[in-house]
């Protein structure tokens, strides 16, 4: 009778998911994580945007890619390391600070018509969030009960998506849809039925050879084309921009709860030894270097669903971001079945699996070609659904006090969006490597490797670290 009352009574303290006064503190984190999803999403079609205002080459145009995800790489340890010293709010108030004004530099950059410099605000915007993904989700995790830890952060992970589907409704609606470049060129279609006999291939380069010789024959109407354009584009900006600094505000007068030792910040010997550790565990650097491959293939496969949709099926990039949308709904939709899965499947066999399917759906984007390739493409998106958190808590297994600066290093890993996309962007500007397949559709090379190198992973995970 005994064990039985006291089973009774462990069952009726078992601890909450957020204790009550827990509950505010909570919210007000949760609501960071729609921004850094916004972030992300609206900015991918500025990739093609810029390409067309700027006229400039898909490479140069993946710039955009290569410094927004430069700010995880540059601030994700140094984050860590600024945390650990002060606290998680002043984490998350710098992080808010360097976001604003990132986003607020959007203002001159329109005015100069300066492409470098919506490069720097996009960088210094992202070191912000680099700041901002760094505090919240270890946050998050020290808010209660470390039973109930990873509930908690899924809890507030289910905000992301908010973001994400706002910024890439943003980005279709208020931005690409609203360019006076997309118009130039819908009616350069309509000045050209023949147009409609053509690959979407052959039609993409007539229109951008127009737009070019538009900017050459008519340089002032082409001048206040640019500048209409890029008023489009900073728009949504200076809106977050303000959304951001009310938060700050927020943030600044609330008080937090404080649930790490800040009175202990690292020493010189102490990073050292744990840097050491860390590079000694092989499931951990190996986790880093597939979540830097992962990363880049989930870039890949989402700014340049509208360069394919545009060059290989021919619709307008409106169009093609629709079905971007469309595979952030397959991505978020698969998420919930892959975390039933994780029931049935170790994670590092369901990792290795998805990554499969992603290997097989690259090749299909490959060859295929037209709308089939282009469901090919978004079919991916259910296969990279679970890879980044299947990745990160493989990697963190067992790291013990070591997880805070292994975490960070695993944010650091983001940076693989800002190598990778630029390389296919080039891959693109050249000729076909395999036949006559359009160049967009072999640049998809690069993210069927980026699967391969998942699949090693996954398969090492699960056959030789039990994960």
């Amino acid at each position: 009778m005994v064990n039985k009352h006291n089973g009774q009574q462990n069952l009726m303290t078992k601890p909450p998911i957020i204790a009550k006064e827990m509950l505010i503190p909570f919210i007000m984190v949760a609501l960071l994580f729609p921004l850094w999803g916004f972030a992300n999403d609206v900015t991918n079609p500025l990739v093609k945007a810029f390409k067309d205002i700027f006229l400039i080459t898909n490479a140069q145009s993946s710039l955009v890619q290569f410094a927004f995800y430069l700010g995880y790489g540059v601030m994700a340890i140094p984050a860590a390391i600024f945390i650990r010293k002060y606290s998680y709010k002043s984490g998350i108030l710098l992080g808010l600070g360097l976001y604003a004004v990132g986003a607020l530099l959007f203002i001159p950059a329109s005015i100069e018509q300066e492409f470098n410099f919506f490069l720097a605000a996009l960088c210094i915007l992202t070191c912000g969030l680099a700041l901002l993904e760094t505090t919240a989700n270890p946050y998050i995790l020290s808010m209660g009960d470390p039973a109930t830890a990873t509930r908690r952060l899924n809890l507030a992970q289910a905000f992301n998506p908010i973001g994400s589907l706002t910024g890439m409704f943003v980005a279709s609606t208020l931005i690409l849809n609203k360019l006076q470049v997309e118009a130039f060129r819908e009616s350069e279609r309509l000045a050209h039925p023949e147009y409609a006999g053509m690959l979407p291939s052959v039609v993409d380069g007539k229109l951008t050879a127009a737009l070019n010789n538009f900017s050459i024959s008519d340089p002032v109407a082409h001048q206040a084309m640019q500048t209409a354009d890029l008023i489009t584009v900073r728009g949504p900006y200076i809106a977050i921009a303000v959304v951001v600094t009310i938060l700050f505000l927020l943030f600044l007068t609330a008080k937090l709860p404080r649930t790490i030792s800040q009175d202990t910040p690292f020493t010189t010997r102490e990073l050292g030894a744990t840097f050491s550790r860390l590079f000694r565990n092989g499931r951990y650097v190996e986790g880093v270097i597939a979540q830097a491959f992962y990363v880049g293939a989930q870039i890949m496969c989402w700014t340049f669903v509208i360069h394919y949709g545009m060059t290989s099926v021919g619709l307008t990039a409106g169009e093609a971001q629709g079905y971007n949308m469309v595979a952030m709904a397959i991505f978020l939709a698969n998420r919930f079945i892959c975390t039933f899965l994780l029931g049935y499947f170790r994670p590092g066999q369901l990792l290795m699996l998805l990554a499969l399917g992603g290997m097989l759906l690259a090749i299909g984007t490959i060859f295929f070609g037209g709308m089939l390739g282009l469901y090919c493409l978004i079919g991916i998106s259910a296969c990279m659904s679970l890879m980044f958190p299947t990745i990160y808590g493989i990697a963190l297994k067992d790291l013990g006090d070591d997880a805070s600066l292994g975490s960070a290093g695993l944010v650091m890993a983001i940076v693989g969006g800002a190598l990778m996309p630029p390389l296919q962007a080039t891959m693109i500007d050249g000729p076909s490597i395999i036949g006559s397949i359009p160049s967009v559709q072999t640049s998809f090379l690069l993210p069927l490797i980026c699967f391969v190198v998942i699949t090693l992973y996954g398969y090492r995970a699960h056959y030789k670290y039990n994960a």
